[in-house]
């Protein structure tokens, strides 16, 4: 029995992550910055849809998506203005004259790329870049997806789409240092801070960029300037139990993603140790 033409499909959705690599079996995508919009054709009618199911008014979008060849079509991809003319974005194909969710991507994006797109629909092409996510940040985008070519449309978060967004770089003083926990050495996560005027700022938790041997050396330097009470003047989230704390001398530099809304860091990782910089010019501001 042939499956009926849904009325709402639920979008993939990319797991971030902080890994760099490219590998066979994997494309690259550019991250744009719009809105999710799921596009479904059935005949002449058709339905626009956020992410959250909610219907979107786009006359231009949806005359382009009806001229589309297939009776019953289901597009999925990104809504971007530029001057204040609207893009559409079709980065993959769940339904096309059929559900098509469950073939790999690399089927589903073959038949994207036979489907004769005008504007305001564009087609989303992979990227041919050895380091992606290096092309994102020098071209001002926000990041890109990686995507397993073999995989199917699941309607979920899923790790088989990963979107590395572009980081930034900032230098950090250690102030203190968590034990580390399960089969982890040396330390958990440092806790670094930056300084305003006469005030020492938490700006949070570092633990991934370490290797063990690191993890071992940077203890051990650590434990060498121990200190008995918080470096920290302004400290909002310090961790309460397993915490060290030490002199505010080594300056380490960080990637991140952004600020929170608490100005603490968000998806940070160690990129370097011993700075050349004193640590009293450390600031928020680069």
């Amino acid at each position: 029995m042939d499956e009926s033409f849904p009325d709402w499909l639920v979008p993939m959705a990319a797991t971030l992550t902080q890994q760099r690599f490219t590998a066979d079996g994997w494309l690259f995508e550019r991250k744009l910055d719009g809105i999710r919009l799921l596009a479904f054709k059935r005949g002449p009618e058709v339905r626009l849809l956020s992410r959250n199911a909610l219907p979107q008014h786009l006359p231009a979008v949806a005359a382009a998506v009806a001229a589309l060849p297939p009776a019953e079509l289901i597009l999925d991809g990104e809504l971007t203005w530029h001057r204040a003319a609207q893009g559409y974005h079709v980065f993959d194909v769940l339904w096309h004259d059929g559900r098509v969710t469950d073939r790999p991507l690399d089927d589903r994006r073959a038949l994207l790329q036979r489907l004769p797109l005008q504007p305001p629909l564009h087609r989303v092409e992979s990227l041919a870049d050895d380091q992606p996510w290096e092309r994102a940040c020098r071209d001002g985008w926000e990041g890109v997806i990686a995507k397993r070519r073999d995989a199917p449309y699941e309607h979920r978060r899923s790790p088989h789409w990963l979107k590395m967004k572009c980081e930034l770089q900032h230098d950090f003083v250690i102030g203190g240092f968590t034990d580390p926990q399960g089969s982890r050495v040396g330390l958990g996560a440092l806790l670094v801070g930056y300084f305003d005027a006469s005030d020492f700022v938490f700006a949070g938790k570092v633990g991934t960029g370490f290797d063990s041997a690191m993890l071992r050396s940077l203890r051990t330097r650590l434990d060498a300037i121990e200190i008995a009470t918080s470096p920290f003047t302004r400290a909002v989230g310090l961790p309460r139990v397993r915490a060290h704390w030490v002199r505010p001398e080594l300056v380490v530099r960080l990637a991140f993603i952004e600020w929170t809304a608490h100005d603490k860091l968000r998806h940070s990782r160690l990129l370097e140790i011993d700075v050349n910089r004193p640590p009293g010019e450390v600031s928020r501001t680069p």
